[in-house]
């Protein structure tokens, strides 16, 4: 007989279907979201090995073996095989994720890390929760801090203010990390910022590394913020050794711990078993509250399945190791993710034609060239003879491709076939500035206001080359034509082929091979091969100095006598005729000719004799923005300069032969320098 169910239970069940469905869903929600850790990073090192072979074997064995090991731990570590065929994976879980979150993400990490880096022996992913990393190295104990950088574009304002209240931060989480808990290496805060703000940080090392090592580890990767992140409010620095982030959100638990590497032979972790339905339901009800939520479960399933699927495809294939949130902001981490195609860059410039000629450099012709994507480039193609090997030359291009200021020209690739050395730069729309500076009819389109945010822009990407860069950069070859502009005339800083790198500790350098361009040199430089941060502040200066007055420095024409600009320079401040020395243009109908004046003493101040009188390009950079700063009295110019012939020709040796010496001495030039013997000769010291 039919039994008719009264619609009051009719209604309950249908409630009760929606609640249930509403629930599974939203958990089933939450625990995809939270398996699908996020990509962020990836890197190949090491060499190719064979399909089939032992090493791929031990290798497969490994990876595969990692979500499993992890079942109880934070970190663990896996090795197969014997020389040299020995395969070491470790795997590291963010410390502040549950352990199911943890074992998700190494499952997705262990099939991506295969398919990023194919047949490669060497591989690193990270993901937001996770990190695994391969090697047929040895891993353990031996810290790897060459990674990359991830920010946003939601850049602070103050720079220096942000990274005032972010240094104690991260100097604490630091110290915690790296001693605080040996086992986990782990640490998280928050801090006060600028305004209201508040500033989150983590940072964790791989447990397999000692106190010492992971805070060495962590501090290089603390040291590396300023010069990577454009005072971004959300930043990771992501080494295969440890790891940092600080954001102005709270992007960390708080309250979940992974426990510490188990101790061998410790017991598993073994679930709760799942109660029973309780007894005394009704056969209707049981039906109703099993096989519902089943068929939901089933087709909410496989909703997400495919949707997971289609969308995991692009985010598990990232094109290259350049990694940025917003923006085109990238931190260069890879040689090889700057090599261009030897080809593709000959297409571009329309095979180095001379019709896409922009100039002729000291060790190059520069091109322009357009890419199949339209974007515009500058390609400089280096002398063949310049005897560099591929390796210096690689070397040479990172560390090119690692300075990052917006008054600097950016380097955004190269190519290597043959003798072949091509360097690929942004395009900048404006030239030179001494197209514009000495250009009777341009230089007068650039009003004071031009030239000093021209100025202004040079002073401070000597100051990032000087002591805000990782690395202390002496360019060696400042002038006129090496400044490039963009379309809204900002500066830019270009040609770094004589450029010379010191370590922090060094002060000044030494070298017999002088190169530069004749009238911007330092006299110490020029005369005894002596160069520092000082030798720039001389060309600086020389700078000032044309961009001021029009004039180029070596051919002012003063009535009928022609003589370097130093020189006129100094008798007009000397006589107290120092408006003559303006631009005409300069002085129609402006109101800054204190300013103008002011940044002529400036310009007096950078050409001194004595290296030690010369102010560094932080005071000149507050002299310029500043003008109640008191100014040193300058004295007489380092040396004069009369009749130079060709003052852009470099200066690529010292210690001439006799014959040159010969040649030299027909040259019209002399030179005089407080301090030495009158009229002393330079041909002993330099060849034109």
């Amino acid at each position: 007989m039919l039994t008719v169910i009264p619609k009051s239970i009719l209604l309950v069940c249908f409630n009760l279907l929606i609640l249930v469905s509403r629930s599974v869903c939203f958990n089933l929600l939450i625990l995809v979201s939270r398996s699908q850790s996020r990509f962020l990073l990836h890197r190949c090192d090491g060499g190719n090995f064979t399909t089939n072979s032992t090493f791929q074997t031990n290798l497969n064995s490994v990876v595969s073996s990692l979500a499993s090991a992890t079942s109880t731990a934070s970190f663990f570590s896996r090795s197969a095989g014997q020389t040299p065929d020995t395969a070491n994976a470790i795997a590291l879980c963010r410390g502040d994720v549950d352990l199911n979150t943890c074992r998700s993400c190494i499952n997705v990490a262990n099939v991506n890390a295969l398919q990023l880096c194919p047949n490669r022996r060497g591989a690193t992913v990270w993901y937001d929760d996770c990190m695994i990393r391969y090697s047929g190295e040895s891993i353990l104990g031996n810290p790897d801090s060459n990674g990359g950088a991830i920010f946003t574009v939601n850049n602070y304002a103050n720079v220096e203010e942000l990274y005032l209240d972010l240094r104690p931060l991260m100097d604490r989480l630091r110290s915690e990390a790296s001693g605080r808990d040996s086992d986990r290496k782990f640490a998280s805060g928050e801090t006060p910022g600028p305004g209201f703000m508040t500033i989150y940080g983590l940072m964790q090392c791989t447990p397999d590394l000692s106190d010492v090592q992971c805070y060495n580890c962590l501090e290089t990767a603390t040291n590396s913020i300023p010069n990577c992140c454009n005072a971004s409010l959300d930043v990771r620095i992501l080494y295969p050794s440890c790891n940092l982030r600080y954001s102005d959100s709270r992007f960390y638990n708080a309250k979940v711990v992974l426990p510490p590497p188990p101790v061998e032979g410790s017991p598993e972790l073994v679930p709760e078993p799942v109660p029973a339905l309780p007894p005394g339901k009704s056969n209707d009800m049981t039906i109703v509250a099993i096989i519902v939520p089943t068929v939901v479960v089933i087709f909410v399933v496989v909703f997400i399945f495919i949707f997971v699927r289609r969308r995991r495809k692009p985010e598990q294939q990232p094109s290259d190791n350049l990694v940025h949130e917003q923006g085109d902001i990238d931190e260069i981490t890879t040689i090889k993710s700057l090599l261009y195609s030897f080809a593709i860059i000959k297409a571009a410039t329309n095979d180095f034609s001379e019709n896409n000629k922009l100039g002729d450099g000291g060790f190059g012709v520069v091109y322009k060239g357009k890419l199949q994507n339209g974007k515009e480039i500058a390609v400089k193609r280096l002398s063949r003879n310049s005897g560099q090997g591929e390796l210096e030359f690689e070397n040479e291009v990172l560390l090119l491709a690692r300075l990052q200021h917006r008054n600097l020209v950016r380097l955004l690739g190269y190519s290597l076939q043959g003798r072949e050395r091509l360097l690929v730069y942004e395009f900048v729309e404006n030239g030179s500035l001494d197209k514009f500076i000495f250009d009777p009819t341009k230089h007068a389109t650039i009003d004071w206001e031009t030239r000093y945010k021209i100025l202004g822009g040079i002073a401070r990407g000597l100051l990032y080359l000087h002591e805000d860069s990782r690395l202390k950069i002496i360019h060696r070859d400042l002038k006129a034509s090496n400044i490039l502009l963009d379309a809204q005339m900002n500066p830019k800083i270009a040609d770094f082929g004589m450029a010379r790198l010191f370590t922090p500790e060094e002060t000044q350098a030494n070298t017999c091979r002088i190169v530069g361009t004749y009238g911007y040199m330092a006299p110490e430089y020029a005369l005894h091969g002596q160069f520092s941060v000082k030798s720039d502040v001389f060309s600086f200066g020389v700078l000032i100095l044309e961009i001021i007055t029009g004039h180029n420095n070596h051919s002012f024409q003063n009535g009928e006598v022609v003589e370097d600009l130093l020189s006129h320079v100094w008798k007009c401040w000397r006589d107290g005729t120092t408006l003559s020395l303006i631009d005409p243009i300069l002085k129609d109908g402006s109101n800054s000719l204190r300013d103008m004046i002011r940044c002529i003493h400036i310009g007096l101040l950078c050409v001194q004799e004595n290296d030690y009188d010369r102010p560094t390009m932080g005071s000149i950079v507050l002299m310029l923005g500043s003008s109640s700063l008191t100014l040193a009295v300058p004295t007489k110019p380092a040396f004069y300069m009369h009749t130079i012939t060709d003052p852009e020709k470099p200066l690529l040796k010292a210690h001439i032969s006799s014959k040159s010496d010969s040649n030299h001495s027909k040259s019209k030039s002399k030179y005089t320098r407080r301090s030495m013997e009158k009229d002393a000769s330079m041909k002993d010291f330099i060849k034109l």
